[in-house]
């Protein structure tokens, strides 16, 4: 295989350096529990798998070449943003009530049993898999991005799957490295305050992420 791999790094690091909806859904899913930022991690690049598949069968092509397909799935990906952060809005009025009642409502994210350990897997894996899914951008990155680093010499199909392979590696190691700086806040937002304006600004800017994904032409 022949293809330029230290620039592919370079724009695969970048692609993951700036935020975006996937990194919203984990840093959001891992400071409610390292478990779920792992599930997200996990479903975001289960979603790229699906991407890169498509593009491999020539889906992602025909969704690229039909505005209506390609607008169907910005829209739906716009609309669980907006669904994403109405539901953290929403939280956050939860944590503003008394200081009571925010206690006994903090208490089972700390001292979940296995159920509820694989309530929060199921939720996280969902978020993230949903978002990167209906993400017509990663669709796109594997249809005009990838192939500009695939050489000659070579079965172009197999090279591009290989590369993408990495990525969806490259991109575990990043969302675990995140899952583990952003689960020590925890404590943190344990307190009640604190924890009332993270719900309500992640809660915001996925509503805005959503809004802007759904108004770019």
């Amino acid at each position: 295989m022949s293809v330029d791999l230290v620039g592919f790094l370079g724009v695969v690091l970048l692609a993951y350096v700036v935020p975006g909806p996937d990194f919203l859904v984990v840093l959001r899913s891992a400071t409610e529990h390292p478990t779920k930022g792992r599930a997200a991690a996990l479903g975001a690049q289960s979603g790229l798998c699906v991407h890169m598949l498509a593009a491999a069968v020539g889906l992602s092509v025909v969704a690229a070449r039909s505005p209506v397909i390609y607008d169907a799935i910005r829209l739906g990906g716009a609309g669980y943003l907006v669904y994403l952060g109405v539901r953290a809005v929403l939280a956050a009025r939860r944590t503003a009530r008394p200081r009571g009642a925010q206690r006994q409502a903090i208490a089972p994210v700390v001292t979940g049993g296995s159920g509820e350990s694989g309530s929060r897997w199921r939720s996280g894996f969902r978020q993230g898999l949903l978002t990167n899914v209906l993400n017509p951008k990663a669709a796109l990155f594997f249809l005009s991005v990838l192939p500009q680093f695939v050489h000659g010499g070579g079965s172009p199909a197999r090279q591009i799957f290989l590369l993408g392979i990495l990525d969806v590696l490259i991109g575990v190691a990043y969302w675990f490295g995140l899952v583990a700086v952003a689960a020590r806040l925890r404590a943190l937002l344990g307190r009640p305050a604190i924890r009332h304006r993270w719900e309500l600004t992640t809660g915001w800017l996925f509503i805005a992420v959503g809004v802007g994904v759904a108004v770019a032409a």
